[in-house]
């Protein structure tokens, strides 16, 4: 039984399909981050401006004080409008994994499916081979016995020079 065409038909297209999902799921990756860097900068932007309260403070500049406090209102309103931006990027990402994983988990299983077969269908082979090479052996075996022997042999086999005899056995065995 050889592993069917279809079989491996279908593993190509997981395989592309799988190829697709994983892209996708490297887009939301991407995606993620740039929401992910966007906060950082936002929380960036606040700690400036809570360090530009703090100098004018000390300084008693009242421009400074008040460009500083919109500064961080301004940074606490882009943080408030990133964090579902953030959360809708992280559950995306969670999704497009799962999806990836189960057209990974698809294909392993067509691939085990075809390595097993390609196992099973190696011992048939194996066990025919064995079985042509024990058929041949066997009716070398008969052919012989069946076979008179040549005078040479039995004039040796009688007056006993056993060394002649299997040598000369051997060569008639090589002849067949």
């Amino acid at each position: 039984m050889a592993v069917s065409r279809s079989l491996r038909r279908l593993l190509r297209v997981l395989t592309l399909e799988e190829d697709q999902r994983k892209l996708v799921l490297e887009s939301a990756i991407v995606e993620l981050r740039r929401f992910e860097r966007a906060m950082a900068n936002t929380r960036e932007q606040e700690r400036r401006g809570g360090q530009l309260v703090l100098a004018s403070a000390r300084t008693g500049e009242l421009p400074d004080r008040l460009a500083g406090l919109e500064e961080t209102r301004a940074a606490r309103r882009r943080a408030a409008a990133l964090a579902p931006g953030i959360a809708n990027a992280q559950r995306e990402v969670l999704a497009r994994r799962q999806a990836y994983l189960d057209k990974r988990v698809e294909r392993r299983q067509v691939e085990t499916l075809i390595g097993e077969s390609e196992a099973k269908e190696a011992v048939v082979a194996g066990r025919r081979n064995q079985q042509a090479a024990d058929d041949w052996y066997l009716n070398r075996l008969r052919t012989a016995k069946a076979r008179p022997l040549p005078k040479k042999l039995l004039i040796q086999a009688e007056s006993g020079d056993a060394e002649a005899l299997t040598g000369d056995a051997e060569a008639l065995a090589g002849q067949t």
